[in-house]
């Protein structure tokens, strides 16, 4: 039993894992309220580039 909990606490796959997904947890959250905030730019420029190509928006 106590050759199982050794292998266990030195296996790094599992944790390399979890790490990469709180990091990208972490990117998303931090990225929703950013792109929210400059949403009605985007539609702005996005509107502009959109009559100045003769479309409409």
């Amino acid at each position: 039993m106590k050759a199982l909990f050794k292998t266990l606490a030195d296996e790094r796959e599992g944790a390399t894992a979890i790490e990469y997904g709180l990091i990208a947890a972490l990117v998303a959250v931090t990225m929703v309220p950013v792109l929210l905030r400059f949403s009605d730019q985007f539609k702005g420029t996005y509107d502009y580039i959109t009559v100045v190509l003769g479309g409409t928006p």
